[in-house]
């Protein structure tokens, strides 16, 4: 069935300062971007006591924790409020972790398991409390989550498989999890012919609606005296006066931040926090995650058919859902999964039909696929997020690495960076630091290397091209011409049948962008930066759009 969302992708050339994809995730149908709060676009230079860099689940979590405790705050963002990826989210907040507690425990031993487990569990309830106490009403429930096999029930692989999740669930419990088996268990509403039974049940998790929640606490951020926030305002540059000793971790010189945006304007302020999904840098902790694409539906579901749960099968790339409201009659089931590495592959109605076949034969009452839509994962190394100070820096901090639970993962960012500007302790800070290379990431290098290598095979785009002549392009469609004798050009035919031309090269790392259909967007398959299709920078770790198909790219440098 066609899907609402889908029929005709968006061609508003301010769409992609509201999200970062062409598609519209069902969160629009209750939170349309018109009742997001609005804030105006800096003019002129200003000092602030810490400045946040980006709207996100992270960067307001950490306004609100440090503005009720009486800092100073600043917010900037690059595009329109809450663009990024945390109104592209499936909505789950889990302590039940993608990467499992086994790999955790390998990595971090068993007490950062237990970190994790405690964390994870705080910050799932704090959004309960925060959007108790602000009178937010964004359809947040604590509800069960399923683990299940990806096997049919009755075979060898169901077995195997099922005795790896009881043993992760094992490993969950003895980190602090209220979780036990139940055997033959079926969900409510699972009613084909694949049987899947058999399940670990994870009590205390939750769900809600992202956007409804995000903007709520922003409604409260705006009636504060300390809090301001400006839109439509890029961050070019971020630079710590002094140096910092890494040995001693001892900072010499002036205690200020100097931010410049993209419109030359100045920001003095004593901390920056860059909650930016992917720091705006070169490497560093940018070289310590892998970028992958994720896949979302939301398909109706006749009112009480399924029980209100969160679900996930075994798979690598795996299935995962949740319950949300639609209407009087149907609630959205929105079935989640399908993910690749960002630019390197193109099968993307494949993927969506995929999702929607799967939920179709589990569960038959299933009707119309009103939305379709893609996020962004940011996966480390070590399977822990980064939260704290960036290398080499002493007042500049970094959320990012959220491993497909950002939502619960921005929240802990505010307790972790509000206790650390504050100066309160936190027994978390170890865990989530990002400079632990010589401990978990460590640990990681075999697989590091291996994703060098892959990361370092994308730069063959070189030596390829999509298309052979403009012609070639179909309305609304983009391709690289990369010929012989110049260098690749990024062209993007509009609906009048205009051609735009952008250089091809990422201003990051110098890969080739590749053109993704589904989102109209360009997307690097090097370190996962993603522009819109007029070359808008959607997503980092690159900090300035896609430059003109004339620009001379060696004259170019990455920070100002």
């Amino acid at each position: 069935m066609a899907s609402s969302n889908t029929a005709q992708v968006t061609v508003d050339p301010d769409h992609f300062y509201r999200t970062s994809g062409a598609l519209d995730s069902v969160w629009v149908k209750t939170m349309p971007y018109s009742k997001f709060p609005t804030f105006p676009k800096l003019q002129n230079d200003l000092e602030t006591e810490v400045l946040i860099v980006g709207s996100g689940i992270s960067g307001v979590s950490i306004a609100y924790e440090l503005v009720r405790q009486g800092a100073k705050v600043t917010m900037i963002e690059a595009r329109d409020i809450l663009s990024g990826e945390t109104g592209r989210t499936s909505g789950h907040l889990s302590s039940d972790l993608d990467d499992g507690y086994i790999e955790i425990g390998k990595k971090h031993g068993k007490e950062g398991a237990k970190i994790a487990a405690e964390s994870h569990d705080w910050a799932l309830k704090r959004v309960g409390e925060i959007s108790k106490e602000l009178g937010i009403e964004c359809e947040y429930r604590m509800l069960k989550g399923y683990d299940i096999s990806q096997f049919v029930k009755g075979t060898k692989e169901h077995d195997d498989d099922m005795k790896e999740i009881v043993q992760d669930m094992e490993a969950a419990r003895e980190a602090g999890l209220d979780a036990h088996y139940v055997q033959d268990f079926a969900i409510k509403g699972w009613d084909g012919n694949i049987d899947q039974r058999d399940a670990a049940v994870f009590e205390q998790q939750a769900t809600f609606h992202p956007t409804k929640y995000v903007c709520g606490v922003l409604e409260w951020l705006k009636k504060q005296d300390n809090f301001q926030a400006y839109t439509r305002t890029r961050a070019v540059s971020i630079k710590e006066k002094g140096i910092t000793v890494p040995l001693v971790n001892v900072h010499l010189g002036a205690k200020d931040t100097i931010i410049e945006t993209e419109e030359g304007h100045t920001i003095h302020a004593a901390h920056v926090v860059e909650a930016t999904c992917v720091p705006l840098q070169r490497l560093s902790i940018i070289a310590e995650m892998e970028y992958d694409r994720t896949y979302c539906i939301a398909i109706r579901i006749p009112k009480g058919v399924v029980e209100d749960c969160l679900i996930y099968d075994s798979a690598e790339e795996y299935k995962y859902i949740r319950m949300t409201e639609c209407d009087e009659k149907d609630d959205y089931m929105v079935v989640g999964g399908c993910d690749h590495a960002v630019g390197q592959e193109d099968a993307w109605d494949e993927r969506y039909k995929e999702l929607e076949e799967w939920t179709r034969k589990r569960f038959t009452q299933a009707g119309a696929v009103d939305f379709r839509w893609s996020g962004q994962i940011f996966e480390p190394v070590d399977y822990m997020g980064y939260i704290g100070r960036n290398s080499g820096a002493q007042r500049v901090y970094v959320v990012t690495g959220d491993s497909g639970n950002g939502l619960t993962h921005g929240t802990i960012a505010g307790k972790v960076i509000s206790d650390m500007i504050l100066g309160h302790p936190n027994p978390w800070e170890k865990l989530y630091d990002p400079r632990r290379r010589k401990t978990s990431i460590a640990k990681s290098l075999p697989s590091m290397l291996e994703h060098d290598i892959q990361v370092n095979m994308q730069y063959k785009r070189f030596l390829q091209t999509d298309i052979t002549d403009l012609e070639d392009l179909g309305l609304e469609k983009g391709g690289v011409l990369n010929s012989k004798t110049s260098k690749p050009i990024a062209a993007y035919k509009d609906a009048d049948g205009k051609v735009h031309r952008l250089s091809a090269i990422c201003p990051h790392m110098k890969g080739v962008v590749c053109w993704n259909d589904s989102e109209k967007s360009w997307d690097c398959p090097v370190h996962g930066s993603r522009f819109s299709k007029d070359g808008k920078q959607i997503c980092g770790p690159a900090n300035v759009n896609m430059h003109p198909a004339d620009h001379n790219e060696l004259s170019t440098g990455f920070m100002k």
